[in-house]
């Protein structure tokens, strides 16, 4: 199926997408193409547009390896932009490249796209932002349940429908090794071969690596230990009582999950906030959106390590529920300090619950402070509402160690967060922390940019409700530059 002319497109209703691709030319050589020629290269087959690019962009963008006389050889594509990561932020920054008609791939070391999604969530995970709030590029959510929450599997598909629908040319098993600076533009080295890049975006996020204290390697080896990541549902784990680490979002829903299930659980409390779930008729995001909460810029914090804080406690489960750890408690949940040491079968504890948990409960009352000081300035009809006040955790002993054979205890669950590392780009672009030097994903590099982190320009950068907004951003500034001819039009 030929097409000669932009009519021919819209004639048959096809997006006004490249008219020119890179294609291979023997095993080493480059040339570009016409989109007829490429298509004749198909034996004429019948592919729209559509699906020419969702076909040939994995195909004729791929590095490939090439044997002969029995050795390998790498060859080097050009090509207009590299981005670095196949989640949320990665597919974004594909969708405005792809709606510029700008040639370019997506790399990701993973299997398939939106990996943590997939492969990194429990059974009976839930979004924990309502729908209204899944705001990917070109598929905001426009269904009926603006306040309800998708299932792990609504959001699997949720992607998997997003790379197919925009026929984004995603590549998955490609490990990036590094990105260096070139003469023209930026090296990306890669497993399966090099590319020449004018622009690359690094959009791998701060959730790169589960984050285990160094001292779990002093618990005895007889205990399981995984990685909230890793858990999946109770029916896996050997009987026993539960450990679990970590009171940010995951921790919480987990250790719910487990005393539920009718295991005995231990949780070590840490510094996350919590919120209810609705407040005075609304859902609490709701609220923060009014609020101009997510919206909060980056230079608004009053420290720049303040990006790095948990999420309140908040769940999504059975159309979204509050946690409260005072609730845990009431149920039979043994609330620990900090985990500080491991040693001899006993872990060391901070004496530092109450102290905390006082710090939970006044995060609350501030949030529900500045939501009523917010109906109460703008006039705002809302139902009045009282939260309630739980105090069963200040009544637990608070104990300075934790004997873990005498406990009955079996597995620990570290729910303890991610490190990240970009040290995979070979430039000066990190301060002290790890974090990238950039601004709203910028950096003094020409061409370089980075994508998708929390507090990257805004609260919500991080999140489905606002990546969107900075991948657009992104993507304006790359077309700006306008130096790679090979740019199709």
């Amino acid at each position: 199926m030929k097409y000669n002319s932009q009519d021919d497109l819209q004639a048959r209703g096809e997006p006004a997408i490249h008219q020119a691709e890179f294609v291979r030319v023997g095993a080493q050589q480059s040339a570009t193409s016409t989109f007829n020629a490429a298509v004749d290269a198909y034996d004429d087959s019948a592919l729209s547009v559509s699906d020419y690019f969702a076909r040939t962009a994995v195909e004729n963008l791929n590095i490939r390896k090439f044997a002969r006389g029995g050795s390998l050889t790498v060859t080097t594509r050009q090509i207009d932009t590299v981005i670095v990561g196949g989640g949320q932020a990665g597919l974004a920054m594909s969708y405005y490249l792809r709606q510029q008609g700008r040639e370019h791939v997506v790399l990701d070391r993973a299997p398939n796209v939106a990996n943590a999604w997939r492969n990194e969530r429990w059974d009976s995970f839930m979004l924990v932002t309502p729908n209204f709030q899944v705001r990917m590029p070109g598929a905001e959510y426009q269904g009926n349940d603006p306040y309800g929450f998708m299932s792990l599997a609504e959001v699997v598909k949720y992607f998997d429908d997003y790379v197919k629908r925009f026929g984004l040319p995603v590549l998955c098993g490609v490990e990036v090794y590094s990105v260096e600076k070139s003469r023209k533009g930026y090296l990306v080295r890669t497993k399966e071969g090099n590319y020449d890049a004018e622009n690359v975006v690094i959009a791998t996020g701060l959730y790169q690596f589960p984050k285990i204290p160094k001292f779990g390697e002093a618990i005895p080896a007889g205990i399981l230990q995984i990685h909230s990541m890793q858990y999946r549902n109770p029916s896996l784990l050997p009987a026993g009582a539960v450990l679990v680490v970590g009171t940010g979002q995951s921790g919480a829903q987990i250790a719910q999950e487990l005393y539920q299930s009718g295991r005995k659980v231990y949780l070590s409390v840490g510094g996350a906030g919590r919120v209810p779930r609705r407040y005075r008729g609304r859902d609490i995001n709701d609220w923060f959106t009014r609020l101009g909460l997510f919206d909060t810029k980056v230079e608004e914090l009053k420290s720049p390590r303040d990006k790095f804080a948990s999420h309140p406690q908040i769940s999504g489960k059975n159309g979204g529920q509050s946690l409260n750890l005072h609730q845990f408690a009431r149920d039979g949940v043994v609330l620990l300090g900090r985990v500080r040491e491991a040693r001899d079968g006993k872990l060391m504890l901070a004496p530092d619950l109450i102290e905390t948990l006082a710090k939970v409960d006044q995060f609350e009352a501030d949030a529900l402070k500045r939501i009523d000081e917010y109906i109460a300035r703008t006039g705002l009809k809302a139902p009045v509402e009282s939260v309630p006040q739980l105090h069963d955790g200040y009544e637990q002993v608070q104990i300075p160690e934790l004997d873990l054979k005498a406990s009955g205890i079996s597995t620990v669950i570290w729910a303890t967060g991610y490190s990240f590392d970009f040290s995979l780009v070979k430039l000066p672009v990190l301060d002290r922390d790890g974090y990238p030097t950039q601004k709203r994903g910028v950096t003094a590099y020409e061409g370089l940019y980075f994508l998708g982190m929390p507090w990257l320009h805004k609260r919500k950068s991080g999140i489905l409700f606002g990546v969107g907004d900075d991948a657009a951003y992104l993507a304006e500034r790359i077309a700006a530059r306008e130096t790679l001819p090979s740019r199709c039009a």
